[in-house]
């Protein structure tokens, strides 16, 4: 049966029901070339969610008629497994992992040199282990992390967090139980290269004011922010402890 959502959202203290403040991430822990086979990779746990990312290339299209001759390519696979959420998923890729997978594309397309490798491609493929709101964003943060681990060339991070709206309160990094709220609700993914403080997606499902959309924009930004330091300790992390090990 799926889970039955809360009454409320807010405790009596202002609280959200995890005990956050509006402007507070979830718990967060990144690791670094979880996968051996891949090219570079990464885990994300954002909250309870569990997502691994790997990345590969760049090497021959296939098919090769989706090659092109001046550039390019990054392909990239957004796949929930079957035990991700409460209610059995179907293995077969439904109608959101396509438009999820277009969307991580298109975000982390704008920090690669894709010019410099024409004929060729980058694979990205993105398994959810567990599923908890937010999905899409830590998708592209895992994403990003692990073409930062295939050591390839790239103008900056990229950093996915989103941002939403109950009962009239703009609200950080919004859980599954946030996300299915109604009430006066609204959610805005946003991803952003945070070194060149460029926005590379910016989605929005819902009503709000301009002040509104500024208030929730502000505030994802300061989220990324915290969220990219925290990428880039990863990074450091991992390469540091591979000096030391040599």
């Amino acid at each position: 049966m799926p889970e039955k959502l809360p009454e409320k959202i807010f405790r009596e203290d202002g609280l959200r029901l995890d005990g956050r403040t509006p402007d507070q991430l979830r718990d967060l822990r990144i690791e670094i070339g979880v996968l051996k086979t891949a090219d570079g990779s990464a885990m994300v746990c954002h909250g309870k969610n569990r997502i691994i990312a790997g990345a590969y290339g760049p090497r021959e299209v296939h098919p090769r008629h989706l090659a092109q001759s001046d550039t390019g390519i990054l392909q990239v696979q957004y796949r929930m497994s079957t035990f991700s959420v409460g209610e059995r998923k179907s293995p077969a890729p439904g109608r959101r992992e396509k438009e999820i997978s277009m969307v991580v594309q298109r975000a982390l397309e704008p920090v690669l040199f894709l010019e410099q490798y024409p004929n060729s491609t980058i694979d990205i493929f993105i398994q959810v282990m567990t599923a908890d709101g937010g999905t899409r964003c830590a998708s592209i943060t895992a994403a990003a992390l692990a073409l930062a681990d295939m050591g390839i060339p790239m103008r900056d991070l990229v950093t996915g967090v989103a941002v939403g709206k109950i009962n009239g309160k703009p609200i950080l990094d919004l859980s599954d139980k946030e996300d299915k709220w109604e009430e006066g609700a609204a959610d805005m993914p946003v991803a952003v290269m945070m070194n060149e403080k460029k926005i590379t997606l910016l989605q929005l499902d819902g009503q709000v004011s301009m002040e509104e959309y500024e208030q929730m924009l502000n505030m994802a930004l300061e989220g990324a922010k915290k969220i990219y330091e925290m990428q880039k300790e990863a990074l450091r992390k991992k390469y540091n402890s591979e000096l030391v090990g040599r």
